[in-house]
């Protein structure tokens, strides 16, 4: 009888479970400059526009999808995890929500 190599078998596992985590895709469409990546803590979250001059570097969407999240509550924080750690990466320190729903898809805008 063959043995089983319990190392491979938890490297499949784990490869296994990070593909059905990274199927909760954030997408962006660049509409100005991407700028140097920062960490999502400091991405802030807009439900009007700041005051002042602002300059809009991409727009984001992504949903709940996958998250495991089961209450309402849940879902909002892991769309808002998903848009600050996308918005980090583009170098964006605010978020400007246009719109969030119940619904499978939604479009959600950004601005520096």
């Amino acid at each position: 009888m063959p043995k089983i190599n319990v190392i491979r078998v938890s490297a499949v596992a784990a490869a296994i479970t990070l593909m059905a985590i990274a199927g909760c895709v954030t997408s962006h469409v660049m509409v100005g400059r991407a700028r140097p990546p920062i960490s999502p803590d400091q991405v802030q979250i807009y439900l009007h526009p700041p005051a002042g001059k602002y300059e809009e570097i991409a727009l984001l969407d992504t949903s709940s999808r996958n998250s495991f999240s089961i209450t309402a509550q849940g879902k909002t924080n892991a769309v808002m995890q998903r848009l600050k750690a996308e918005a980090g990466s583009l170098g964006e320190n605010g978020i400007l929500l246009n719109g969030v729903g119940d619904q499978a898809a939604g479009s959600v805008g950004t601005g520096f």
